[in-house]
């Protein structure tokens, strides 16, 4: 059994080359006569989905029609997972057609699997309808890429706390952010601390009583200062 493999806007390393060599062991269960798999892998340029921006196509080539699975995910192993999947499925279900034989496990037929089904009635042909479909389809997509910015703002809401200065600096270290938001303790108000230099660090505290006019005070100090009341 061939394996051929492809990529673009990306490279196959060899990791994934082996990790794929060893799945492709159970197609050899499912199918016999296989010619080659490839195995192609896509990266889109300017994907808006980072999730789905990496996606994998499996084709089983044999003596029979081709079978195809294929599947987007966040990295190209994710993705063959899924396409492996679906082509495992559809593997099965060739082989078990093939095993079909006449009597009891003679498949039913279309017409009479859709019997039963309801008639809906129209006035339009198939080509209109897909043409209406389509039209639909594209004014959608039209629509879509109107609203759509690459500037995007989240907004998260978390509980205020009430503590020092130095707490705030020991939280943030904490948590490993660059900053961090909380209420100061010393005077009530809304203050933000954050990471300048190495030992170094600057707090930004809102005060809605002071102009632009006005001289902004200041104040440096020492971390943990007994000094300081």
């Amino acid at each position: 059994m061939e394996l051929n493999y492809s990529g673009r806007n990306i490279t196959v390393s060899d990791r994934f080359r082996e990790y794929v060599d060893e799945k492709m062991t159970k197609v050899e269960q499912l199918t016999t006569k296989v010619q080659r798999i490839d195995v192609k892998v896509v990266k889109e340029a300017h994907a808006r989905n980072q999730s789905t921006a990496l996606s994998v196509e499996l084709t089983v080539v044999s003596r029979g029609p081709a079978i195809r699975a294929e599947a987007s995910g966040a990295d190209k192993f994710a993705a063959f997972d899924v396409a492996f999947s679906k082509l495992l499925e559809r593997l099965r279900k060739a082989r078990d057609k093939r095993k079909v034989h006449r009597g009891n496990h003679t498949p039913v037929a279309v017409h009479e699997a859709t019997s039963n089904l309801p008639t809906i009635s129209t006035d339009k042909t198939l080509v209109e309808q897909t043409l209406e479909n389509q039209a639909a389809a594209e004014a959608a997509a039209k629509e879509e890429d109107s609203q759509y910015t690459p500037v995007v703002i989240r907004r998260k809401v978390f509980p205020a706390e009430v503590m020092s200065i130095d707490d705030a600096v020991d939280r943030m270290e904490l948590v490993g952010h660059p900053f961090y938001l909380f209420i100061d303790e010393a005077n009530g108000s809304h203050s933000v601390v954050y990471r300048r230099h190495q030992y170094q660090y600057g707090v930004i505290t809102l005060d809605p009583s002071l102009n632009e006019d006005d001289e902004l005070p200041t104040e440096v100090r020492g971390y943990r200062d007994a000094s300081v009341s």
